[in-house]
């Protein structure tokens, strides 16, 4: 029975690694789309979409890039960085739907 809950537990951080890598190039991708959008339409949006694209498609850049870190202390920092960028896009899409509500 012991040996069988290792396994799952590895198995389950296994599946929650892949998941994170998943999700967060799924979400890069429509960042990337939203902000093609955001540029076609012009006006504010266009403005926004600069910040938009850096941070949001930062966040599965440091989620990858911390797959490979060389320490403990060294995939935390990487995993914060992206924590960061994710508050960072979270405060870009408000003010994106907060303007759209006003016009």
């Amino acid at each position: 029975m012991f040996i069988f809950c290792n396994k799952s537990i590895i198995y389950n951080l296994a599946m929650a690694k892949k998941n994170i890598q998943e999700r967060t190039l799924n979400f890069s991708i429509r960042i990337v789309n939203i902000c093609k959008f955001l540029r076609e339409n012009g006006g504010t949006g266009y403005d926004l979409s600069k910040q938009l694209i850096r941070s949001g498609t930062s966040i599965g850049a440091n989620v990858e890039e911390a797959q490979n870190a060389e320490s403990k202390p060294d995939f935390i920092h990487k995993m914060s960085i992206s924590l960061k960028e994710a508050r960072e896009t979270n405060y870009w899409l408000k003010i994106l739907i907060a303007t759209e509500k006003k016009t």
